[in-house]
C-alpha cells in the first residue's frame, strides 16, 4: 500500500475510533480541542486548523457559547480580533473525551506511541 492509500486507512479508522467516544459530535470536540490548544490564536486562524467554513465556524461557537462551553472575547489591543476560551464546563467535557480515547489506547504498546508520536510531528511541519 502506498502512502496516500495507507493515510486514508488511517484516517478512516481513526475518525471511526474517535466519533464513537464523541457520540458522532466529533467536530464539537475537534473544536474544542482546538479552541483549548490554541486560545491565543484569532478565530480565522483556528477555522483554518479545522479546515472548516466561516459560517459553520461561527454556528459552532454561538452554539457552543449558548451551552457555556466556550467564552468569546475581544482582543485587547484590537477589538476587531475575537478570541474564543473554553469554559470549566469546555474543559471538563475535553477532558472527559481525550480521557475516554486514551483509555482505547491504554493497551498498546509504546512502539504504537512512537508511531503516532512521529506521524504528528510530520504532519504538523507539512500543514
Amino acid at each position: 500500500m502506498k502512502n496516500a492509500e495507507k493515510l486514508i486507512e488511517i484516517e478512516a479508522l481513526l475518525e471511526n475510533i474517535t466519533k464513537h467516544y464523541a457520540k458522532n459530535n466529533l467536530l464539537r470536540f475537534k473544536f474544542l480541542y482546538f479552541v483549548n490548544q490554541y486560545e491565543n490564536l484569532s478565530v480565522g486562524m483556528i477555522i483554518s486548523k479545522l479546515g472548516i467554513k466561516k459560517s459553520n465556524f461561527a454556528l459552532m461557537s454561538k452554539k457552543l457559547e449558548e451551552e457555556g462551553v466556550v467564552e468569546i472575547r475581544q482582543g485587547e489591543l484590537d477589538k476587531r480580533i475575537r478570541k474564543l476560551f473554553l469554559t470549566e464546563k469546555g474543559k471538563e467535557q475535553l477532558k472527559k473525551y481525550i480521557a475516554d480515547i486514551n483509555k482505547f489506547f491504554a493497551d498498546f504498546d509504546p512502539q504504537v506511541d512512537n508511531s503516532i508520536e512521529q506521524l504528528n510531528y510530520y504532519l504538523n511541519k507539512k500543514v
